[in-house]
């Protein structure tokens, strides 16, 4: 059985038709088709984290978030990883580690999240080829990880990917998925 394409974009591309279940019985579907994405929780040396604050039309407004998005085609997930965190916050991880990787939305969609910490922030350099994307209006800021929180709860945060990615900032958290090796981000 092979699912109709009727829809590709740039981001994703919708599916439709019949699929067999493990039962027998075939059933209509419709699947959202994305590609793996990056949630980053960046940490500084004295344990806060940075969230980023940006425009998400999807909703009209400004949302905090962690600095996340999809991989490129063929991108590992840990260069992703690199990638999405310098672009967003003009800081370079010198060392990421996968801690998680969650489907946000099975029921329809098929994307993995994947969850990375970043460590050893510095500064990019003059002229770096980490820019970030054109509809791209980002505002940075430090919080200590408490602090985040309390946006969580106060609804002050909505995104969820950043809720679930703050616990994730939390040493004594018990983490989801199976930990890699760290990469170079130099």
């Amino acid at each position: 059985m092979v699912l109709r394409r009727i829809y590709e974009g740039p981001v994703f591309a919708v599916e439709v038709g019949p699929h067999r279940f493990p039962d027998g019985v075939e059933h209509e579907v419709s699947i959202v088709r994305h590609r793996p994405s990056v949630v980053v929780v960046p940490l500084l040396s004295d344990g806060r984290v940075m969230l980023v604050r940006q425009y998400r039309p999807t909703l009209a407004r400004q949302l905090w978030e962690l600095p996340a998005g999809s991989t490129d085609p063929g991108e590992p997930a840990e260069q992703a990883a690199v990638r999405e965190c310098a672009e967003e916050t003009r800081l370079l991880p010198g060392r990421v580690e996968r801690v998680a990787g969650l489907y946000p939305a099975p029921g329809f969609c098929d994307e993995e999240l994947i969850f990375f910490l970043a460590y050893d922030l510095t500064p990019l350099e003059p002229g770096s080829p980490y820019q970030p994307d054109a509809d791209e209006l980002i505002e940075v800021r430090v919080f200590t990880v408490a602090g985040a929180r309390g946006m969580v709860a106060r609804g002050e945060i909505v995104d969820l990917k950043t809720a679930y990615g703050l616990s994730l900032a939390d040493p004594d958290t018990v983490r989801l998925g199976h930990p890699q090796a760290g990469v170079d981000g130099r």
